[in-house]
């Protein structure tokens, strides 16, 4: 049997890889500059959860959560365990089923989530008045939908 050799990479998919290497990048910097404006003892992750909260809001499973952020089970029990002794979140039994726990988040969770984009726009203005922010903006689109595919994929992935 014969292996088959890969074709070299088009223009296009050199181009996309850029694009997630430059996403990468932006995601890695953007995280230590809100890093130290995150509330005392609140770590990335758990800040993610609260974000995620605020633009969802509802409840869901510890499960569906771990789904969403691509973490084992354990690793966001433990962020959610955390975030709960702070009472940025409520865990709660699911009255359906009983084996199944509840979370949402809390108005302290609200609240530390807004007082850290509150602290983000001296960090926000410095970025508008270097940066030309029409043609950032101009990409949001497209970004969301590579969100949404990628979101998709991974939905599928996971059944």
């Amino acid at each position: 049997m014969t292996e088959k050799k890969a074709s070299p990479p088009t223009d296009h998919q050199l181009l996309l890889f850029s694009l997630f290497t430059e996403i990468g990048i932006i995601q890695q910097l953007s995280s230590n500059a809100v890093r130290p404006l995150l509330p005392k003892g609140m770590s990335m992750a758990q800040y993610g959860v609260l974000n995620h909260f605020a633009r969802r809001g509802g409840t869901e499973t510890p499960a569906q959560l771990a789904s969403a952020f691509q973490v084992t089970k354990g690793a966001m029990t433990h962020t959610l365990q955390r975030l709960e002794a702070q009472h940025f979140v409520k865990i709660k039994p699911d009255p359906a089923d009983a084996r199944r726990k509840l979370v949402s988040v809390t108005s302290k969770g609200l609240t530390a989530h807004a007082k850290t984009g509150r602290a983000l726009v001296p960090y926000f203005t410095e970025i508008s008045t270097k940066l030309d922010v029409p043609a950032l903006l101009a990409a949001l689109p497209a970004l969301q939908a590579l969100r949404a595919y990628l979101d998709d994929a991974r939905d599928i992935a996971d059944s």
